[in-house]
């Protein structure tokens, strides 16, 4: 709590003013990058376009983040086993909600226009997420190629696989 104090230029004490304790804070944290994602996997979701491209928008708009954005997700499931259970419940709820639903909507709207293969969209999305994992670890990126050059080619290979048609 100290070093986020002085990062923000402010006494420990006004922190605490705003936060009771680290859980507050962090779960503060999480539920603004939530609601971020909320709101554009909802404008996602309201494009009149092809599943193909909504799934490439999704992509690019996660690995356009500064990489200290993206560790949120990876910050959430590291963090979980510190929280009290009804902070991880809360926690859970909330992100299912603000976060795997939509993605799970947007590739069931893809499979029943047709455009996506059926299957189940819940672990679809989980292999999406998988996907883009390695960009989430900030110390990790500069071993990667940029997050922004590698967007398209991770949505190619998520929606067409490797194989050769």
């Amino acid at each position: 709590m100290r070093q986020i104090a002085e990062a923000l230029g402010v006494s420990k004490a006004a922190l605490y003013y705003h936060f009771k304790d680290k859980e507050e804070l962090l779960l503060a944290i999480l539920d603004s990058y939530l609601d971020e994602m909320e709101a554009d996997l909802a404008r996602i979701q309201g494009e009149h376009t092809s599943a193909r491209q909504r799934v490439q928008t999704l992509v690019k708009i996660i690995l356009s983040q500064p990489a200290e954005q993206r560790a949120v997700i990876r910050l959430s499931s590291q963090e979980m086993a510190h929280l009290s259970e009804p902070a991880r419940q809360a926690f859970n709820s909330a992100y299912h909600r603000k976060f795997i639903n939509h993605i799970v909507s947007i590739l069931q709207a893809g499979m029943s226009s047709g455009e996506l293969r059926r299957m189940d969209a819940n672990v679809a999305t989980w292999a999406l997420l998988g996907m883009m994992y390695p960009y989430f670890y900030p110390a990790h990126s500069s071993d990667l190629p940029p997050a922004m050059e590698v967007a398209e080619r991770l949505a190619d290979i998520y929606l067409d696989g490797l194989a050769i048609s």
